[in-house]
């Protein structure tokens, strides 16, 4: 079985035939597509042209969870079953959510900035960060990652408050999402990306989130409205923000959230640890082999 892992990382499983390419390389892609039975896809948008350009396609297994990044009714269409992998990047991503937030709150892009000029211990009370200890963090969702990040927090000794789609009034942690950032000193968002979600915290709901709040995203970058969210870290209601994921990726140079040293970036790498590249390729495998033999696919989407 051909199997085109669209990203730029060897593997081999024992009975595939595992080609990889990286996501920035369209032409290789393209040729690559006519052969391919399976696209064993991260990040790059898989359109209802790319699955034309590859007849054999049977399976578009996604690394991850959010499926936003593929075109589903054309996949629907053309008979091509699409399948995910929730909760196998859980731990990666919310240990990174959690590192974002100390890195706001500790002032780890300024603090790196000076020491790299050589500019001494500062002296500045101004300067000080904060501690994780004693602040309200507001978690958007109530899933897994959400869950693990949850148990980190409390273990520090934060308070630990979350809102979700569907409500939990019978849990004291839950809050209407209004009411959650008003309490929150941090909020971190995890949710898909859909319509309801999208620009889910616009400006209106940022100018909610008490002075010098953090917002943190490892969940996808059109959960914020970035114009919004760069206009409250530059007028100082906001302190920080910690973000993994952008609304246009790879992330343009010239976005102005790149010039603020009150925000900490990534590439949306939250998940990319060696221990989720092991659990994606189990998956991705055993899918594969479910395929062949004409089984349920595991985690299917289409």
């Amino acid at each position: 079985m051909r199997v085109l892992l669209h990203y730029d990382m060897d593997h081999d499983e024992a009975g595939l035939d595992i080609v990889s390419c990286s996501e920035q390389d369209d032409p290789r892609f393209a040729e690559l597509l006519p052969g391919t039975e399976v696209i064993w896809h991260v990040l790059r948008p898989l359109t209802a042209a790319d699955m034309d350009r590859a007849p054999k396609l049977r399976l578009i297994q996604k690394l991850g969870t959010g499926v936003n990044t593929i075109d589903l009714d054309a996949a629907r269409e053309r008979g091509i079953a699409v399948a995910n992998m929730p909760g196998q990047n859980a731990q990666a991503v919310a240990e990174t959510s959690l590192l974002l937030m100390l890195a706001a709150l500790r002032r780890v892009v300024a603090f790196d900035a000076r020491t790299r000029r050589g500019e001494g211990w500062p002296a500045a009370r101004s300067l000080a960060g904060g501690e994780l200890a004693g602040r309200t963090v507001g978690l958007l969702g109530g899933g897994q990652i959400a869950g693990l990040l949850r148990g980190m927090l409390e273990a520090i000794g934060a308070n630990v408050v979350y809102t979700s789609r569907r409500p939990r009034r019978d849990d004291p942690a839950w809050r209407e999402l209004d009411a959650l950032l008003r309490a929150s000193d941090i909020v971190s968002a995890h949710i898909p990306l859909t319509d309801e979600t999208h620009h889910l915290l616009d400006a209106r709901r940022l100018a909610l989130l008490p002075q010098g709040a953090i917002v943190v995203n490892t969940a996808r970058g059109a959960v914020i409205d970035e114009s919004a969210l760069v206009a409250a870290l530059t007028s100082g209601h906001l302190g920080g923000a910690g973000l993994d994921v952008f609304e246009q990726e790879p992330v343009d140079a010239s976005n102005p959230l790149l010039a603020l040293d009150n925000v900490v970036v990534m590439p949306h790498v939250a998940w990319l640890t060696r221990e989720t590249w092991d659990r994606y390729f189990a998956v991705a495998a055993e899918n594969c082999r479910r395929l062949a033999r004409g089984d349920d696919l595991l985690h299917r989407v289409v």
